[in-house]
This record gives C-alpha cells, sequence and structure tokens, in this order.
C-alpha cells in the first residue's frame, strides 16, 4: 500500500524492543530485509529512544550510554544512518484532543491550553500548578470545572498520558492500572532538574555517542520538543532558535543535527518556522512536514499541509537541502480513519492526502528551479 501511493523510504523503529536494550545486529536486518522486500528503504529510525535515566542522569547512566552506542554501531554496520531520537523529559508530544472536528467532517490533533491546565491542577494535582498559567487560563479553568465530568476527566487522561504516549516511549501504556499515578513518579525523577542540567545531559549523552557516529557516518537529529514550551513545570531544552544553537554550539560534530518538525516548532508563536528552516537547513538531517495554527488564546491545531509556510520550507529543504528524507506528519482523520483504529496523527488516508500534496509541491519546486 505504502509503495502505491508513492513512498520511498520507511521511518519506522524496533517497537518490541524494551527501552533500554540493545538493537542486536539481527534484529536490525531484519526489519531492513522486511522492508527492502516490498522494495522500500529504511531510510529513518524514529526513534531509538533515549532512556528517562539518560535524560536526568541516574546512577545507570552510563551503562544505558553504552548500551546505546552499542545499537548505534549495529545500525551503522547494517547501513540505516539516520536516527530521530528525542530529548524531551516524561512528554514526547501532547494534545489534549485527537478528533478535533473540521467543517469538512475531518478531524485533527488539538491543544487546548485551558484543558491542559484543568488535567495539571485537578486532575495530576501537581503543587505550584496553578503559578504556571495566566489568569485568563486559569479563568477557563474555572469555568470548565464547572460543567467538567468524570468521562471528560478520563478523555484528557487518555489523551494527554495513555494514548499518545504509550505507542511512542513506552513509559505509560493502556494496560496501566494507575496512570496518572505512574505519571506523577516519573515527573517526580525530574525534581530540581533545570533547563540547564537537562542541557549538560544532552551534551554529555552526545559528546560519548558521537565517536560512534563518526565511525559509521550515522546522523543524531533531535526532535524539537512538542509543544515547544515549558509544560508541568519539566524542563525543556529544544523549543526556539536560541535552544537549537545551543546544542548544536555545545557538540559541534556535523552528525549532531537536528530534526526539523515544522509542526512542534510552529506550534509556539514566538517561532517562525519559515526562518528557522532558512537558518537551520544545513543542520537538518530529517524533516516532520506538517505545521500548526496557534489561536489567539493560545491554543493551538494541526492544519492543512498546503499552508503557505510549510510550502515555503518544503521549498527551502528541496533547494538547500536536496535529498533530506521527509515524513509527512499528523494528517486529519479522514473516510473511515477513525474507525480503522490507528494511533492519534497517523491515518492511513489522511497522510496519503498529504503526501499527494507534498509530493506535488515538490514535483512543482522542482521543476521550477
Amino acid at each position: 500500500m505504502l509503495r502505491q501511493i508513492g513512498v520511498e523510504g520507511i521511518v519506522t523503529a524496533l517497537h518490541h524492543i524494551p527501552n533500554g536494550e540493545i538493537w542486536t545486529l539481527e534484529e536490525v536486518r531484519k526489519m531492513k530485509d522486511y522492508i527492502e522486500s516490498h522494495g522500500l528503504r529504511w531510510s529513518v529510525v524514529e526513534s531509538l529512544p533515549v532512556s528517562e535515566s539518560i535524560k536526568y542522569a541516574g546512577p545507570d547512566r552510563d551503562e544505558l550510554i553504552e548500551k546505546y552506542k552499542v545499537s548505534l554501531a549495529n545500525l551503522g554496520k547494517a547501513g540505516v544512518k539516520t536516527i530521530c531520537y528525542n530529548f524531551m523529559p516524561v512528554l514526547d508530544w501532547a494534545r489534549t484532543d485527537l478528533e478535533y472536528p473540521n467543517p469538512d467532517g475531518t478531524s485533527n490533533l488539538y491543544f487546548n491550553r485551558a484543558e491542559f491546565a484543568y488535567f495539571d491542577i485537578h486532575i495530576l494535582k501537581r503543587e505550584g500548578a496553578e503559578n504556571d498559567y495566566s489568569p485568563e487560563v486559569l479563568q477557563r479553568v474555572a469555568d470548565l470545572k464547572k460543567e467538567m465530568t468524570p468521562e471528560g476527566e478520563k478523555r484528557l487522561v487518555d489523551n494527554i498520558i495513555v494514548k499518545t504516549q504509550g505507542f511512542v516511549n513506552g513509559n505509560i501504556s493502556e494496560s496501566d492500572f494507575d496512570p496518572v499515578g505512574k505519571f506523577r513518579d516519573l515527573l517526580d525523577l525530574y525534581k530540581g532538574i533545570t533547563p540547564e542540567k537537562l542541557r549538560e545531559n544532552m551534551a554529555y549523552f552526545l559528546n560519548a555517542i558521537m565517536p560512534v557516529c563518526d565511525e559509521y557516518g550515522i546522523d543524531m537529529c533531535v526532535h524539537p520538543d512538542d509543544p515547544p514550551m515549558p509544560i508541568l513545570g519539566l524542563p525543556r531544552i529544544v523549543t526556539c532558535d536560541a535552544d537549537i544553537e545551543a546544542f548544536l554550539n555545545a557538540v559541534p560534530n556535523p552528525h549532531n543535527g537536528l530534526t526539523f518538525c515544522a509542526g512542534s516548532l510552529s506550534a509556539g508563536a514566538h517561532n517562525d518556522v519559515v526562518q528557522l528552516a532558512r537558518k537551520y537547513a544545513k543542520n537538518t538531517h530529517f524533516a516532520h512536514i506538517r505545521i500548526c495554527k496557534v489561536m489567539p488564546n493560545g491554543d493551538f491545531k494541526e492544519t492543512t499541509h498546503l499552508d503557505p509556510r510549510l510550502i515555503e520550507v518544503v521549498k527551502i529543504f528541496e533547494t538547500e537541502k536536496p535529498g533530506v528524507p521527509m515524513r509527512v506528519d499528523h494528517a486529519p482523520l479522514m473516510l473511515g480513519d477513525e474507525k480503522m483504529g490507528y494511533n492519534a496523527g497517523y491515518s492511513f488516508h489522511g497522510r496519503m492526502l498529504a503526501l499527494g500534496e507534498v509530493s506535488g509541491l515538490m514535483a512543482a519546486i522542482n521543476q521550477l528551479k
């Protein structure tokens, strides 16, 4: 199916291997051979997860980094050399609504700032959470509390920490009896971890693995924080121009690069994604082609892949970094996708539409060069 709709390269991972365990050469080759048996190639690993203990510098950090290096070497030996990862504590990405309705009958992912604050203050009950939100958001939370139901609270728990996280990094799964309690325990691991300390830990990790990347020609590309702002009291260190510049300068190796996720970056009104794409095209090893629309109240939603900003981003990469792997992402649910059990944001028909749109953009851009 993927080959028929124009896919050339596959972005995937060895999801069956627990976080922190070694990806053996046998398992890597098994996946690579499977993909190639269908006439495709394994273009990007997303992700080779960075264990939480590496991020907060737990006692087993060095042991986990050594295992990570073995996995990297095995990928390099198999010829798979672009690795997407993230350094986001606990949460990979956050949305409050996984099926926000559009006028045309499709639906998209949505982040409602007041609902997220409600989850933080009234469900998670994080100490001092109220201090992290503006009076306007707190008023929206108070209004929301008047009409919130147990079913509504369960939906927020599912959307924020179960359905979006379970298939991404394995910290939370749908089989967990007490996901909120487990989530609190994960947050506690980062008490006292400042953004500066998290940056130090990221540089420590990158410096440790760069010799393997140099040996095998492996490009590491960090995914920006999604959303690109502090949440739940956690440090966030890949949110803006200054953050990107900081991690690139901290480890000045050409294999230390960026996954340019236009969607994550555009979820922050402070980011100009076109300007950032132009500035960091040379450091980008992988691109997520999606975009968000930020509302006046700070909410945001995934929007069309034909957004003018995204057209310009594709043009920049096709012109300045031709051949960089690009993946359409977080597409709408449409044409019965909602009945198929796809993970949120990863429907078949929605991404097929997005792929067609972006493929057309690329063809037009290359024709006009």
